[in-house]
């Protein structure tokens, strides 16, 4: 089997990882070859997480780079079906994408392409692999936040309405799948890969300079991220929900890794507090280590908030929908809103001491993958 394994950004990796790791155990069954798109690249928010999880140099990066919505799928398209025509070289916008030496596990086209998630990446390449034959496997298929203003949202409904192989993360995914009448055959309950990397990683997670140059303590302060254009696109908006944390936290240090995205936004609203630290992005490792040892996260993420429900870690989601209930119906998770007035109630319900324990989902165990490779041999 000729298998491509797609990735686009920082979301994707996780995923993609104990796949990749799995997959070397079969290498004499399964070719597969590694496509980063390009689609976003910074040191920061990419590097770090290929080496930290151990994933290989990608056989091919497309280097798409930044652009609008359409920009960035058109050219995801273009690039990726003239590697699957074995034509990458002949038209090109881009100097360094032409002139590269593709040096791959396989050349031209692939039997599958699997990939992970949402992302604009994952919709333009199923869309490009369809059309020309090539069968779709989409890892966390079936999820649904049910907002059509979700560009994330749109990528999902696409890439599921021509995917031939699903391999989903819980009972509601599947539910979702057959309610669009996608035959039983075609869905495979086989858990989450990225508790997978959680997991696998939990005994590495490192301490970030911030947890001493801030006098961090075990359970004495708060994780927040915030990214997504309800939040952060509108200034008065992201002050507001700011404001309303900063009070709520009740003095307790509020870590902030600032999303590129957000960065541009606090900018021009000048928020200061004692308790608010700012800080550049983070590694995967060190992330994670603030987020276990924390007192609650505040995100507006959806991966953030299954890696919660499985450190038994309260979150709270500043969004009016979610694409994984399960955080919220068997996690510790709950959705707040966008509205700032909801979240002095949670924060109060969090000092209390009344946020509920949670359990782990179904099949969240670690062993995904081995259950995918396994079901990727039988196809």
């Amino acid at each position: 089997m000729k298998l491509d394994i797609i990735a686009g950004a920082r979301p994707n990796f996780m995923k993609i990882a104990p796949i990749i790791s799995e997959l070397k155990k079969v290498s004499d069954k399964i070719q597969y070859r590694l496509i980063h798109t390009g689609q976003h690249y910074d040191k920061k928010m990419s590097g770090s997480f290929f080496e930290q999880l151990g994933i290989p140099e990608p056989d091919v990066n497309l280097e798409v780079g930044s652009g609008t919505q359409a920009e960035q799928t058109a050219r995801i398209m273009e690039r990726y079906e003239s590697l699957l025509l074995n034509r990458h070289s002949e038209q090109s916008d881009n100097a360094a994408w032409e002139s590269s030496e593709l040096e791959t596990t396989f050349n031209g086209i692939s039997d599958w392409v699997l990939v992970v998630g949402d992302v604009t990446s994952t919709m333009a390449c199923s869309i490009a692999a369809k059309k020309l034959g090539v069968g779709v496997i989409h890892v966390e298929g079936g999820i649904r936040s049910n907002d059509i203003t979700m560009p994330e949202e749109i990528n999902r409904m696409v890439t599921d309405s021509i995917t031939d192989i699903f391999y989903t993360t819980s009972e509601v995914a599947n539910e979702n799948l057959r309610k669009l009448g996608h035959d039983e055959s075609k869905i495979r309950y086989v858990g989450n890969t990225m508790i997978d990397t959680l997991l696998k990683n939990m005994p590495r997670l490192q301490k970030p300079a911030a947890w001493n140059n801030l006098s961090l303590k075990d359970k004495k302060y708060f994780v927040m991220t915030l990214h997504r254009p309800a939040n952060v696109d509108e200034e008065v908006q992201l002050k507001a929900l700011i404001d309303e944390i900063v009070k709520g936290a009740d003095g307790m240090p509020i870590v902030f890794p600032v999303h590129p995205r957000t960065a541009k936004m606090l900018k021009g609203i000048g928020i200061e507090a004692d308790n608010l630290h700012m800080i550049e992005p983070l590694g995967y490792l060190e992330f994670n280590y603030l987020v276990k040892n924390s007192f609650a996260v505040i995100t507006d993420s959806g991966g953030i908030t299954e890696e919660t429900t499985v450190m038994k870690v309260p979150c709270m989601t500043l969004r009016d929908n979610t694409e994984r209930p399960e955080t919220i119906t068997i996690g510790t998770n709950e959705l707040v809103g966008t509205n700032p007035d909801n979240i002095a109630p949670f924060m109060k319900k969090l000092h209390a001491g009344d946020w509920k324990v949670g359990e782990t989902p179904y099949l969240w165990d670690g062993e995904t993958s081995e259950r995918i490779i396994e079901d990727l041999l039988g196809l």
